[in-house]
Protein backbone atom coordinates (compact mmCIF):
# COMPACT_ATOMS: atom_id res chain seq x y z
CA UNK A 1 0.00 0.00 0.00
CA UNK A 2 0.85 3.29 -1.07
CA UNK A 3 1.63 5.81 2.00
CA UNK A 4 0.50 9.13 1.71
CA UNK A 5 2.52 11.91 2.84
CA UNK A 6 1.38 15.56 3.32
CA UNK A 7 3.18 19.12 3.57
CA UNK A 8 1.68 21.79 5.33
CA UNK A 9 2.83 25.38 3.91
CA UNK A 10 4.52 26.81 0.68
CA UNK A 11 7.18 29.20 2.44
CA UNK A 12 10.99 28.35 2.81
CA UNK A 13 10.54 25.02 4.39
CA UNK A 14 7.46 23.83 3.00
CA UNK A 15 8.66 24.46 -0.78
CA UNK A 16 12.01 23.85 -0.21
CA UNK A 17 10.64 20.10 1.32
CA UNK A 18 8.58 19.10 -1.57
CA UNK A 19 11.37 19.89 -3.88
CA UNK A 20 13.71 17.34 -1.66
CA UNK A 21 10.78 14.88 -1.52
CA UNK A 22 9.92 14.77 -4.75
CA UNK A 23 13.57 14.24 -6.12
CA UNK A 24 14.49 11.50 -3.02
CA UNK A 25 10.91 9.20 -4.51
CA UNK A 26 10.86 7.03 -6.98
CA UNK A 27 7.22 7.58 -8.92
CA UNK A 28 4.44 5.45 -7.16
CA UNK A 29 6.51 5.07 -3.96
CA UNK A 30 4.18 7.84 -2.35
CA UNK A 31 1.13 10.28 -2.90
CA UNK A 32 2.28 13.62 -1.97
CA UNK A 33 -0.15 16.10 -1.20
CA UNK A 34 1.39 20.20 -0.57
CA UNK A 35 -1.50 22.03 1.06
CA UNK A 36 -1.01 25.91 1.57
CA UNK A 37 -3.35 28.47 1.64
CA UNK A 38 -1.84 30.38 -1.49
CA UNK A 39 -0.92 29.13 -4.86
CA UNK A 40 2.24 30.66 -4.56
CA UNK A 41 5.96 30.66 -2.80
CA UNK A 42 6.60 34.02 -1.36
CA UNK A 43 10.30 34.85 -1.23
CA UNK A 44 9.65 36.22 2.48
CA UNK A 45 12.96 37.54 3.07
CA UNK A 46 12.37 40.08 -0.14
CA UNK A 47 8.81 40.98 0.77
CA UNK A 48 9.88 44.05 2.03
CA UNK A 49 10.58 45.10 -1.72
CA UNK A 50 7.09 45.21 -2.30
CA UNK A 51 6.58 47.84 0.46
CA UNK A 52 7.99 50.38 -2.04
CA UNK A 53 7.11 49.27 -5.31
CA UNK A 54 4.25 46.77 -5.64
CA UNK A 55 5.17 45.75 -8.93
CA UNK A 56 7.81 43.67 -7.98
CA UNK A 57 5.19 41.60 -6.45
CA UNK A 58 5.65 39.55 -9.73
CA UNK A 59 9.86 39.09 -8.76
CA UNK A 60 9.04 37.64 -5.45
CA UNK A 61 5.99 35.24 -5.79
CA UNK A 62 6.61 31.91 -7.33
CA UNK A 63 3.47 29.95 -8.86
CA UNK A 64 3.68 26.15 -6.88
CA UNK A 65 2.89 25.06 -10.24
CA UNK A 66 6.12 25.82 -11.31
CA UNK A 67 7.59 24.12 -8.44
CA UNK A 68 5.97 20.96 -7.65
CA UNK A 69 6.49 18.14 -10.02
CA UNK A 70 3.05 17.04 -11.72
CA UNK A 71 2.85 13.99 -9.93
CA UNK A 72 2.41 15.95 -6.24
CA UNK A 73 -1.10 17.01 -5.45
CA UNK A 74 -1.26 20.69 -4.45
CA UNK A 75 -4.79 21.68 -2.06
CA UNK A 76 -5.48 25.53 -1.80
CA UNK A 77 -6.41 26.18 1.63
CA UNK A 78 -5.91 26.68 5.28
CA UNK A 79 -5.30 23.97 7.57
CA UNK A 80 -7.61 24.51 11.00
CA UNK A 81 -6.88 21.26 12.85
CA UNK A 82 -4.42 18.17 13.12
CA UNK A 83 -5.96 15.14 14.51
CA UNK A 84 -3.11 13.30 15.34
CA UNK A 85 -5.11 10.36 16.79
CA UNK A 86 -7.09 9.48 13.22
CA UNK A 87 -4.18 11.30 10.99
CA UNK A 88 -6.27 13.89 9.73
CA UNK A 89 -5.94 17.81 8.73
CA UNK A 90 -8.83 19.42 8.52
CA UNK A 91 -9.08 22.42 6.43
CA UNK A 92 -10.87 25.80 6.32
CA UNK A 93 -13.97 25.10 4.37
CA UNK A 94 -14.21 21.61 6.17
CA UNK A 95 -12.58 18.85 4.13
CA UNK A 96 -10.02 16.69 5.49
CA UNK A 97 -6.89 14.99 4.08
CA UNK A 98 -5.78 12.10 5.61
CA UNK A 99 -1.88 11.36 6.12
CA UNK A 100 0.58 8.35 6.79
CA UNK A 101 3.22 10.86 7.30
CA UNK A 102 2.88 14.92 7.50
CA UNK A 103 5.52 17.65 7.30
CA UNK A 104 4.10 21.05 9.25
CA UNK A 105 6.15 23.94 7.81
CA UNK A 106 3.41 27.01 8.18
CA UNK A 107 5.83 29.28 9.81
CA UNK A 108 4.58 31.41 12.53
CA UNK A 109 2.35 34.27 13.28
CA UNK A 110 3.50 38.21 14.88
CA UNK A 111 3.91 37.85 18.55
CA UNK A 112 2.41 41.18 19.78
CA UNK A 113 3.52 40.14 23.95
CA UNK A 114 -0.37 41.45 25.10
CA UNK A 115 0.96 45.04 24.17
CA UNK A 116 -2.49 47.04 25.22
CA UNK A 117 -3.87 47.92 21.26
CA UNK A 118 -0.79 47.35 19.50
CA UNK A 119 -2.05 44.23 17.64
CA UNK A 120 -5.30 46.41 16.88
CA UNK A 121 -3.69 49.47 15.73
CA UNK A 122 -0.10 47.88 13.35
CA UNK A 123 0.52 46.18 10.49
CA UNK A 124 2.72 43.52 10.19
CA UNK A 125 5.21 42.01 7.31
CA UNK A 126 4.65 37.94 7.09
CA UNK A 127 2.73 37.94 3.81
CA UNK A 128 2.40 39.46 0.46
CA UNK A 129 -0.81 41.08 1.59
CA UNK A 130 0.49 42.70 4.07
CA UNK A 131 3.05 44.01 1.97
CA UNK A 132 0.35 45.80 -0.25
CA UNK A 133 -1.29 46.82 2.70
CA UNK A 134 1.58 48.92 4.12
CA UNK A 135 2.52 50.33 0.84
CA UNK A 136 -1.04 51.70 0.76
CA UNK A 137 -1.24 53.10 3.88
CA UNK A 138 2.18 54.33 3.38
CA UNK A 139 1.17 56.12 0.34
CA UNK A 140 -2.59 57.74 1.78
CA UNK A 141 -0.25 59.04 4.31
CA UNK A 142 2.29 60.55 2.16
CA UNK A 143 -0.76 61.97 -0.09
CA UNK A 144 -2.24 63.59 3.23
CA UNK A 145 0.81 64.99 4.25
CA UNK A 146 2.76 68.74 3.50
CA UNK A 147 6.16 69.57 4.43
CA UNK A 148 5.04 71.87 7.43
CA UNK A 149 2.98 68.24 8.12
CA UNK A 150 5.09 65.75 7.41
CA UNK A 151 3.36 62.09 7.87
CA UNK A 152 4.59 59.93 10.83
CA UNK A 153 5.48 56.37 10.02
CA UNK A 154 6.94 54.07 12.66
CA UNK A 155 8.64 50.94 12.31
CA UNK A 156 8.42 48.96 16.16
CA UNK A 157 11.46 45.70 16.13
CA UNK A 158 14.62 46.73 15.04
CA UNK A 159 15.69 43.34 14.34
CA UNK A 160 16.48 41.79 10.26
CA UNK A 161 12.63 42.74 9.48
CA UNK A 162 12.28 45.86 11.11
CA UNK A 163 15.42 47.57 9.57
CA UNK A 164 14.74 46.31 6.15
CA UNK A 165 11.26 47.82 6.30
CA UNK A 166 12.14 50.75 7.44
CA UNK A 167 14.81 50.76 4.73
CA UNK A 168 12.44 50.35 1.80
CA UNK A 169 10.02 53.40 3.53
CA UNK A 170 13.05 55.75 3.52
CA UNK A 171 13.17 54.85 -0.12
CA UNK A 172 9.38 55.40 -0.80
CA UNK A 173 9.57 58.73 0.69
CA UNK A 174 12.88 59.82 -1.33
CA UNK A 175 11.43 58.27 -4.85
CA UNK A 176 8.17 60.34 -4.32
CA UNK A 177 9.24 63.37 -2.55
CA UNK A 178 6.82 62.13 -0.26
CA UNK A 179 6.55 64.50 3.14
CA UNK A 180 7.60 61.27 5.64
CA UNK A 181 9.55 60.94 8.81
CA UNK A 182 10.70 57.11 9.91
CA UNK A 183 11.19 56.08 13.10
CA UNK A 184 12.26 53.18 13.90
CA UNK A 185 11.73 52.19 17.82
CA UNK A 186 13.54 49.19 19.47
CA UNK A 187 13.20 48.27 23.45
CA UNK A 188 16.38 47.05 23.65
CA UNK A 189 19.58 49.48 23.69
CA UNK A 190 20.56 48.51 20.58
CA UNK A 191 19.69 48.09 16.85
CA UNK A 192 19.60 44.64 15.55
CA UNK A 193 19.47 42.94 19.51
CA UNK A 194 22.41 40.62 20.30
CA UNK A 195 24.74 40.83 17.17
CA UNK A 196 28.14 42.16 16.93
CA UNK A 197 28.53 45.79 17.41
CA UNK A 198 30.23 45.92 14.38
CA UNK A 199 27.28 45.14 12.30
CA UNK A 200 25.08 46.80 14.38
CA UNK A 201 27.10 50.57 13.92
CA UNK A 202 27.56 49.88 9.62
CA UNK A 203 23.45 49.14 9.99
CA UNK A 204 23.29 52.60 12.29
CA UNK A 205 25.25 54.27 9.76
CA UNK A 206 23.18 53.80 6.88
CA UNK A 207 20.19 54.03 8.49
CA UNK A 208 21.10 57.67 9.64
CA UNK A 209 22.23 58.19 5.79
CA UNK A 210 18.71 57.79 4.85
CA UNK A 211 17.20 59.73 8.03
CA UNK A 212 15.24 56.98 9.64
CA UNK A 213 15.50 58.00 12.76
CA UNK A 214 16.12 56.04 15.58
CA UNK A 215 15.05 55.15 19.36
CA UNK A 216 16.13 52.78 21.29
CA UNK A 217 16.42 51.75 25.15
CA UNK A 218 12.57 51.81 25.84
CA UNK A 219 9.87 49.59 25.06
CA UNK A 220 6.12 50.31 23.26
CA UNK A 221 4.10 50.09 25.92
CA UNK A 222 0.47 50.79 24.83
CA UNK A 223 -0.87 51.71 21.32
CA UNK A 224 -4.57 53.77 20.12
CA UNK A 225 -4.99 55.04 17.24
CA UNK A 226 -3.08 58.12 17.21
CA UNK A 227 -0.46 58.05 19.41
CA UNK A 228 2.37 55.10 20.59
CA UNK A 229 3.50 55.20 24.14
CA UNK A 230 7.09 54.35 24.88
CA UNK A 231 8.62 53.27 28.46
CA UNK A 232 7.04 54.59 31.38
CA UNK A 233 6.39 52.94 35.10
CA UNK A 234 4.98 53.87 38.32
CA UNK A 235 6.60 57.40 38.56
CA UNK A 236 6.80 58.38 34.78
CA UNK A 237 5.02 58.66 32.12
CA UNK A 238 5.27 57.00 28.72
CA UNK A 239 7.09 59.40 26.08
CA UNK A 240 3.90 60.10 23.35
CA UNK A 241 4.88 59.28 19.23
CA UNK A 242 1.94 60.46 17.38
CA UNK A 243 1.77 58.16 14.08
CA UNK A 244 -0.17 57.91 11.08
CA UNK A 245 1.23 54.13 9.82
CA UNK A 246 2.64 51.97 12.51
CA UNK A 247 4.60 48.43 11.64
CA UNK A 248 4.98 46.02 14.10
CA UNK A 249 8.08 43.64 13.14
CA UNK A 250 8.76 42.66 17.40
CA UNK A 251 8.31 38.89 17.28
CA UNK A 252 7.08 35.75 16.50
CA UNK A 253 4.84 33.25 18.12
CA UNK A 254 3.50 29.89 17.05
CA UNK A 255 0.06 29.17 14.76
CA UNK A 256 -3.16 28.60 16.34
CA UNK A 257 -4.43 26.02 13.98
CA UNK A 258 -1.99 23.57 15.90
CA UNK A 259 -2.38 24.67 19.25
CA UNK A 260 -4.76 21.92 20.12
CA UNK A 261 -2.88 19.49 18.24
CA UNK A 262 -1.37 16.37 20.37
CA UNK A 263 1.82 16.96 19.56
CA UNK A 264 4.80 18.37 22.53
CA UNK A 265 4.94 22.03 22.06
CA UNK A 266 6.60 25.27 23.85
CA UNK A 267 3.97 26.35 26.24
CA UNK A 268 4.76 29.94 25.96
CA UNK A 269 5.28 30.36 22.02
CA UNK A 270 3.13 26.93 21.26
CA UNK A 271 5.81 26.41 18.44
CA UNK A 272 6.12 22.93 18.32
CA UNK A 273 8.94 20.55 19.37
CA UNK A 274 11.06 18.60 16.89
CA UNK A 275 14.24 16.80 17.43
CA UNK A 276 17.18 17.30 14.63
CA UNK A 277 15.36 14.53 12.27
CA UNK A 278 12.26 17.05 12.53
CA UNK A 279 10.11 14.12 14.06
CA UNK A 280 7.90 15.53 17.22
CA UNK A 281 6.65 13.62 20.06
CA UNK A 282 4.37 11.80 17.30
CA UNK A 283 6.26 9.47 14.87
CA UNK A 284 3.75 10.67 12.20
CA UNK A 285 4.40 14.47 12.64
CA UNK A 286 7.54 15.85 11.17
CA UNK A 287 7.76 19.71 11.75
CA UNK A 288 10.16 22.36 10.61
CA UNK A 289 10.75 26.17 9.95
CA UNK A 290 9.20 28.52 11.85
CA UNK A 291 6.66 26.53 12.92
CA UNK A 292 9.34 24.69 15.01
CA UNK A 293 11.60 24.72 17.98
CA UNK A 294 14.30 22.04 16.06
CA UNK A 295 16.57 20.75 18.51
CA UNK A 296 20.06 21.57 17.86
CA UNK A 297 21.79 20.21 20.92
CA UNK A 298 20.81 19.82 25.03
CA UNK A 299 20.33 23.62 25.08
CA UNK A 300 19.68 24.92 21.81
CA UNK A 301 17.20 25.46 18.66
CA UNK A 302 17.46 26.43 15.05
CA UNK A 303 16.83 30.15 14.33
CA UNK A 304 13.76 30.89 13.13
CA UNK A 305 15.63 32.06 9.64
CA UNK A 306 14.91 31.66 6.19
CA UNK A 307 19.13 30.23 5.83
CA UNK A 308 17.78 27.56 8.44
CA UNK A 309 14.96 26.77 6.75
CA UNK A 310 16.26 26.49 3.37
CA UNK A 311 19.70 24.25 4.85
CA UNK A 312 16.71 22.10 6.67
CA UNK A 313 14.16 21.78 3.90
CA UNK A 314 16.82 19.21 2.24
CA UNK A 315 17.43 16.92 4.80
CA UNK A 316 13.33 16.56 5.65
CA UNK A 317 12.24 16.10 2.47
CA UNK A 318 14.57 13.09 2.60
CA UNK A 319 13.85 12.19 5.83
CA UNK A 320 9.93 12.15 5.19
CA UNK A 321 10.68 9.52 1.97
CA UNK A 322 13.39 7.27 4.73
CA UNK A 323 10.55 7.41 6.95
CA UNK A 324 8.09 5.63 3.87
CA UNK A 325 10.77 3.43 3.07
CA UNK A 326 11.69 2.25 6.94
CA UNK A 327 14.99 3.77 6.93
CA UNK A 328 17.15 5.30 9.24
CA UNK A 329 16.41 9.11 9.67
CA UNK A 330 19.13 11.51 9.58
CA UNK A 331 20.13 14.55 11.81
CA UNK A 332 20.32 18.16 10.98
CA UNK A 333 22.74 20.27 12.08
CA UNK A 334 22.27 24.43 11.25
CA UNK A 335 25.13 26.18 9.63
CA UNK A 336 25.27 29.71 10.07
CA UNK A 337 26.55 31.02 6.62
CA UNK A 338 26.44 34.56 7.61
CA UNK A 339 23.93 37.14 7.64
CA UNK A 340 23.24 40.14 4.46
CA UNK A 341 20.41 42.99 5.67
CA UNK A 342 19.28 45.25 3.07
CA UNK A 343 18.90 48.97 4.20
CA UNK A 344 17.47 50.32 0.73
CA UNK A 345 19.65 50.76 -2.04
CA UNK A 346 22.14 49.26 0.17
CA UNK A 347 23.52 46.33 2.08
CA UNK A 348 25.06 44.91 4.73
CA UNK A 349 27.19 41.61 4.89
CA UNK A 350 28.61 39.99 8.32
CA UNK A 351 30.48 37.32 9.13
CA UNK A 352 29.48 36.02 5.62
CA UNK A 353 31.45 32.33 4.88
CA UNK A 354 34.24 32.38 2.72
CA UNK A 355 34.61 36.38 2.93
CA UNK A 356 38.32 37.81 4.00
CA UNK A 357 36.40 40.60 5.88
CA UNK A 358 34.20 40.10 8.53
CA UNK A 359 31.81 42.78 8.23
CA UNK A 360 31.05 45.29 4.75
CA UNK A 361 28.96 46.74 3.17
CA UNK A 362 28.99 48.48 -0.19
CA UNK A 363 28.56 46.81 -4.00
CA UNK A 364 29.96 43.69 -3.05
CA UNK A 365 27.23 43.38 0.16
CA UNK A 366 24.58 44.25 -2.78
CA UNK A 367 25.81 41.85 -4.92
CA UNK A 368 25.56 39.28 -2.56
CA UNK A 369 22.31 40.06 -0.96
CA UNK A 370 20.90 39.60 -4.64
CA UNK A 371 22.79 36.39 -5.20
CA UNK A 372 21.52 34.48 -2.30
CA UNK A 373 17.77 35.75 -3.56
CA UNK A 374 18.51 34.17 -7.01
CA UNK A 375 20.40 31.32 -5.99
CA UNK A 376 17.10 29.79 -4.29
CA UNK A 377 14.79 31.20 -6.76
CA UNK A 378 16.52 29.19 -9.18
CA UNK A 379 17.03 26.47 -6.61
CA UNK A 380 12.95 26.54 -6.41
CA UNK A 381 11.68 27.58 -9.55
CA UNK A 382 14.44 27.97 -12.98
CA UNK A 383 17.70 29.74 -13.53
CA UNK A 384 15.30 32.20 -16.01
CA UNK A 385 13.05 33.51 -13.37
CA UNK A 386 16.42 34.35 -10.65
CA UNK A 387 17.42 35.97 -13.44
CA UNK A 388 14.52 38.06 -14.24
CA UNK A 389 14.25 39.04 -10.70
CA UNK A 390 17.96 39.84 -10.33
CA UNK A 391 17.23 43.62 -10.62
CA UNK A 392 14.82 44.10 -8.03
CA UNK A 393 16.28 42.20 -4.89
Amino acid sequence: MTDDVVVVGSGYAGAGAVKAFEDAVEPGEANLTWISDVDYHLVLHEAHRCVRDPTVESKVTIPVEEIKEPRTTFRQGRVTELDADERELELDDGETVSYDYCLLAVGTRTAFYGIDGLEEHSLTLKSLEDAREINRQVSDAADAATAEDPAEVIVGGAGLSGIQTAGEIAEYRDDHDAHLNVTLVEGLDEIFPGNDPEVQGKLRKYLDQQDVAIETGEFISEVDDETVYVGGGEDEAPAEMAYDVLIWTGGITGRDEFAEADVDKDERSKRVHADATFQTSDDRVFAMGDTALVEQGEEDVAPPTAQAAWQAAEVAGENLARKVRGAPLKSWTHEDKGTLISVGEKAVAHDVVGMPIQTFGGPGAVFLKKFVAARWIAQVSSVGRAVGAWTDM
